[in-house]
């Protein structure tokens, strides 16, 4: 079942998004917790700031829609400057005129309504750009804690390997192995060191893009902290698809649907005449008689009746519900192979978990301690370390993807979905 509650919250089974982005004190020599990323990108993320200036774009063109058509005034001076009688001022007519434009046949509200529609599409657009921007946030945040996580397990393997310095060193004099064996565990232990320098590039480049989104241009932070051990359930991914309706990007639809509806009935109203109403007063200047003028004049729409904007107000209102579908199969793709993944996580960490790893640390202890005994050899204690710390590894990833799944389902439903949880071993 889906949780009702809007929230920001992007990981169900560790930390939760809570109070205003200014709520958190942290500081940059502190290990930096989803919280705080997340807070920190809705505070800070140029799309989330750029989404706030369409509203505020929107907002204008609705109150532009709703300005009433100014007046025009003219001034008019006939019978003047000319020759003979009419030399001069003498003969003049001056008339002072102002006249207004009125709009009939709800022109006015239809527009409006189109403003406000818009307003409604950049809101919601704006809600569509944080989701986005919270679930990408907890991704990078994720993908920081996982290699993270793999430099220690690659730590620990190059700690293992030099733990057995001094017995390789007993064994070697006392003729039980060959010196050669010395520079084979340290060609080892190097490996590893090297797949740990790669891991470490990769890690760095993950905290830049984490910083990226929290609006930073680098890392102020050193390290993230979480925990990715606990995982859960998911619901039936037909509950998920149902979710999705609820996205904005979605929703966002409703409005545009309004507002394109909206511009088609100010299509259709255009060719309807709007009336001019004029009123004056004229002067005569060479009987010095005053008078009232005026004057009312009605467009004619017989040449220009507005089809072609009209049509194509249509067709892109026609085109409304095949964009949504379209955004919506899109969204469903999208969480198909999230949920499909988040399903072959928890497959894999189930054999990894209950099998794999408990078989690998049993094996890599007892080759071990047989290797100070002389019952194994170097190569099977390297092997078996390596083949635990590949099994660590493959279980970080899992973990790293099932919850990056999760992130990634609940920025699609828009809600964060509740999980029945599991222990982590």
């Amino acid at each position: 079942m889906f949780s009702k509650r809007a929230a920001a919250r992007l990981m169900c089974v560790s930390l939760i998004l809570i109070g205003p982005p200014s709520a958190v004190a942290w500081a940059a020599s502190r290990p930096m917790t989803l919280q705080h990323a997340l807070q920190q990108a809705l505070a800070a993320n140029p799309r989330l700031t750029a989404s706030e200036r369409d509203v505020g774009i929107a907002t204008g063109q609705r109150i532009q829609a709703g300005a009433l058509i100014n007046p025009d005034l003219s001034y008019e001076q006939d019978n003047s400057l000319g020759s003979g009688s009419y030399r001069g001022t003498r003969s003049a007519e001056m008339t002072l005129q102002i006249s207004q434009l009125f709009e009939l046949f709800g022109k006015r509200d239809a527009r409006i309504a189109a403003g406000a529609a818009g307003v409604n599409v950049a809101v919601i657009q704006r809600k569509a750009v944080r989701l986005e921007v919270l679930s990408e946030t907890a991704v990078a945040f994720l993908t920081v804690l996982g290699a993270q996580r793999r430099v220690q397990i690659l730590d620990d393997q190059v700690a293992a390997i030099d733990r057995l310095t001094p017995l390789l060193q007993r064994r070697v004099e006392a003729g039980a192995s060959s010196p050669a064996e010395t520079g084979r565990a340290q060609v080892a232990s190097d490996l590893v060191k090297a797949d740990r320098e790669r891991v470490k590039a990769s890690l760095s480049s993950a905290r830049r893009d984490l910083a990226v989104l929290m609006g930073d241009t680098s890392p102020r932070f050193s390290t993230v902290t979480g925990r990715l051990e606990t995982v859960g359930r998911p619901p039936t991914f037909k509950a998920v698809i149902a979710a999705i309706d609820a996205n904005p990007q979605l929703v966002r639809w409703t409005a545009v649907y309004a507002q394109r509806n909206a511009e088609l009935l100010l299509a259709r109203l255009k060719p309807y005449p709007d009336v001019r109403v004029s009123a004056g007063w004229r002067h005569f200047n060479e009987t010095g008689d005053d008078a009232v003028r005026l004057g009312i004049s009605i467009p004619i729409p017989v040449f220009d009746q507005n089809q072609g904007n009209i049509l194509s107000a249509q067709e892109s209102l026609a085109k409304a519900a095949a964009e949504r579908a379209a955004n919506k199969a899109t969204l469903v793709v999208l969480a198909g192979r999230a949920y499909d993944s988040l399903e072959g996580s928890l497959r894999e960490l189930a054999i990894l978990r209950e099998s794999a790893i408990p078989k690998a640390q049993a094996a890599a202890q007892a080759i071990f301690d047989g290797y100070g005994q002389g019952r194994f050899t170097l190569l099977e204690v390297l092997d078996a370390q390596a083949t635990l710390a590949q099994a660590r590894l493959r279980e970080q990833e899992a973990l790293q993807n099932f919850h990056i799944a999760v992130a990634t389902i609940e920025g699609l439903v828009g809600n964060p979905f509740s999980l029945t949880h599991q222990s982590s071993r």
